[in-house]
């Protein structure tokens, strides 16, 4: 069995391997070596300017803004995100009643519809989701505030995404609701291979929901939350965060700045402003904002694995 084995793992990383860094590696590799030059994006020619793109970072004070706003994103959407699947999940799994003469661990009446119902988001493309939140949050012809005005309460109407206090709310509110369903339909699979000997031995032993999440759902299921800790977290920094803000708010990334993440600032920089280089130094403190962020995730979520 040991005879070639080197060649064979060999030939069978090499392709992968090559591929990765060819359309991976190497275009970071890229991205650091434009930081250090005046590139435009249009022409092909450029001069090494060292750091001052780095130097014009420290002092830009819309990078700040967008700095600190991607940092709520990659903090906030993955709690609330993570809490109501793991929520829900529990719910549809353990949450029902016992039933006679059925087992003393079940889930509500009607889970699989309400898995269908939660993961039904995940199905429509996050353009559609933010174009759909855009017309609800319409201060005038909106549908949260016609029904704010349909229960009476005429007084309260939002600017929503027009109010920079609120916008930057309004926006991660969607990005949570767009995702959440696909966590629970993750974490429901996870709890339904967890072993029924596991809940009714923990009920035996005078353990209420609460402590049966908190004491054995929730160990066993770590490894899956962590990792869809780290997954979220990637999303709210990049793509799902560039859609909803450059589709829903104004600017995009309005009022005031109030709602610019880094991703989008890249985009503006790169393609609105013609500052390639300057962009993809932005790029590069994305970079470095997503590995911190998976490190310490993952360093704080160490933990001893569960088996069973």
């Amino acid at each position: 069995m040991q005879h070639g084995k080197y060649r064979f793992i060999v030939g069978f990383l090499s392709v992968p391997l090559g591929l990765y860094a060819l359309f991976v590696i190497w275009p970071f590799i890229q991205s650091i070596y434009y930081s250090f030059t005046d590139w435009t994006g249009l022409s092909p020619e450029f001069s090494m300017v060292g750091f001052d793109n780095y130097s014009r970072l420290l002092d830009d004070d819309i990078f700040w803004k967008s700095l600190q706003h991607s940092v709520l994103f990659a903090l906030l959407v993955p709690l609330v995100t993570l809490g109501l699947a793991l929520f829900f999940a529990f719910m549809i799994n353990v949450g029902g009643r016992r039933r006679r003469g059925g087992p003393a661990i079940t889930g509500v009446r009607g889970s699989g519809f309400y898995k269908i119902v939660y993961f039904f988001p995940q199905v429509l493309s996050i353009a559609i989701v933010a174009l759909l939140f855009q017309f609800a949050y319409n201060p005038d012809s909106g549908a949260i505030n016609s029904l704010l005005r349909g229960i009476g309460l005429d007084s309260v109407q939002p600017l929503w995404l027009g109010d920079p206090n609120i916008a930057l709310w309004c926006v991660m509110a969607v990005l949570v609701w767009s995702t959440v369903g696909f966590f629970v339909v993750l974490f429901s699979a996870g709890m339904a291979s967890i072993p029924a000997e596991l809940y009714e031995a923990a009920l035996l032993d005078g353990a209420n929901r609460s402590t049966t999440f908190f004491k054995v759902t929730l160990p066993l299921l770590w490894d899956t939350v962590q990792s869809g800790w780290v997954y979220m977290g990637i999303l709210a920094l990049g793509a799902e965060s560039f859609a909803v803000v450059q589709i829903m708010t104004t600017g995009p990334g309005g009022p005031d700045y109030s709602t610019t993440v880094m991703v989008l600032y890249v985009y503006q920089k790169a393609f609105r402003d013609g500052q390639a280089a300057y962009a993809t130094t932005i790029g590069v403190a994305l970079l470095v904002v997503t590995l911190a962020f998976a490190a310490v995730v993952m360093r704080l979520g160490r933990r001893e694995r569960l088996e069973y």
